[in-house]
């Protein structure tokens, strides 16, 4: 009896494996079709991919400044929503912040935009980070040049990014004019993320900052807070509550832009619709090409139906057909993605594209509802096919 059923077994895995192989043979028979199929499907993966990558790479490029300082912990105005749109703290913010119980530290940071008077007489809006005096919290990493210099009379820190040739590349030394003030390169510094709208960034002390760059009554954009430990977070962002202000963790600050340019600018609705018109190609495209294909070879399949075929097996086909050929444009979609990038990295600096687990994940999801839906048309078109019908024809 054990000896019977393993047989049967056996014979029943060779069956399938027969029946894929097939399957495979029928679907690659014709090369046309197939590289249709191949093509309509990596045709819209690379579309949904690319869309998806420039927007996730928009919204990294979003929070640069918040990345690149790296603060636990930051206090704002309720009002704000992006890290360029600052609003005042009042002086009596950072003391109260200091006071609370939970905070290791806290420090002010200054962020603003300045016009730079270039040697050339050109001028070029530039992005003014100011750190704490005395510890330099949010420093950058120094490529050239020691971060001490940045003490020195009118010193400025260039990062260089992309932005860095805007003001010229330059190196220890050279001047310029900001807002009539005289600046002094003192160093390079290198950021991990470079920032989003094209415009350069200069670090240097807080009071310099303040001093340069005119501002209304209150200084303090940020707050910046180091807890004790990471339970006393929940507690010190509830007593900033209490003074009216916010304070935010670095993956809530991040999460709370990429809403204001997802849902309150015109950014995500476009990208959004153009990853909609990229799917709704990929499935027309698919789903049309496979429906003529089970067309082509409707009278194999009514054969095999009428040689004992079960229906079970008819739809594994034609489930692996459909499944075989998503997953096959789906992995040539996301190559001729990531090549797109690289190149386009290659030639532009300032190109913002960021592949995310979560759009590769997303695009999955989408091919695996072109497959389904191909496969829906193809099942049910070879399971009223009868016997009778192909032979008489």
């Amino acid at each position: 009896m054990l000896r019977l059923s393993v047989s049967v077994r056996c014979n029943d895995d060779d069956s399938m494996n027969g029946t894929l192989r097939l399957a495979y043979k029928l679907l690659v028979n014709d090369r046309a079709k197939f590289i249709t199929l191949l093509v309509g499907i990596g045709f819209s993966v690379f579309l949904m991919v690319m869309m998806l990558s420039m927007f996730a790479g928009v919204l990294n490029r979003a929070s640069a400044t918040v990345i690149n300082i790296g603060a636990k912990l930051w206090v704002m105005d309720p009002a704000v929503n992006t890290v360029a749109n600052t609003i005042g703290l009042p002086d009596y913010t950072l003391d109260a912040v200091r006071s609370m119980k939970g905070v290791k530290y806290a420090v002010p940071l200054f962020s603003g935009g300045a016009l730079v008077k270039l040697d050339n007489g050109t001028y070029q809006p530039v992005s003014v980070l100011g750190l704490d005096d005395s510890s330099l919290f949010g420093r950058p990493e120094m490529e050239a040049g020691h971060i001490e210099d940045i003490y020195a009379e009118s010193s400025f820190i260039v990062v260089h990014d992309s932005e860095y040739s805007k003001l010229g590349s330059p190196k220890a030394g050279t001047t310029f004019e900001l807002n009539d003030h005289r600046g002094v390169v003192v160093g390079t510094a290198a950021v991990s993320t470079n920032s989003l709208f094209g415009v350069p960034t200069l670090y240097t002390t807080y009071y310099r900052a303040i001093q340069y760059i005119p501002n209304p009554r209150f200084t303090i954009s940020y707050v910046l807070v180091e807890p004790k430990t990471t339970a006393d977070i929940p507690a010190i962002q509830k007593q900033v509550s209490t003074l009216g202000y916010l304070a935010l963790t670095r993956e809530g600050f991040e999460q709370r832009i990429s809403r204001f340019y997802m849902f309150q600018t015109g950014l995500g609705m476009n990208l959004l619709m153009m990853t909609a018109i990229s799917f709704i190609v990929g499935l027309s495209i698919s789903g049309q090409t496979f429906y003529t294909f089970i067309l082509e070879n409707i009278d194999k399949f009514g054969a095999l139906k009428a040689i004992g075929t079960t229906s079970k097996v008819l739809v594994s086909m034609i489930l692996f057909q459909a499944s075989f050929t998503a997953l096959t444009g789906y992995g040539l979609g996301i190559g001729f993605c990531a090549l797109a990038i690289t190149l386009a990295k290659m030639r532009l600096p300032d190109y913002a594209a960021l592949v995310t687990y979560q759009n590769l994940l997303l695009a999955l999801v989408m091919v695996i509802i072109i497959a389904a839906v191909s496969g829906y048309v193809g099942v049910r078109k070879v399971l009223r096919i009868e016997p009778f019908d192909i032979f008489r024809g």
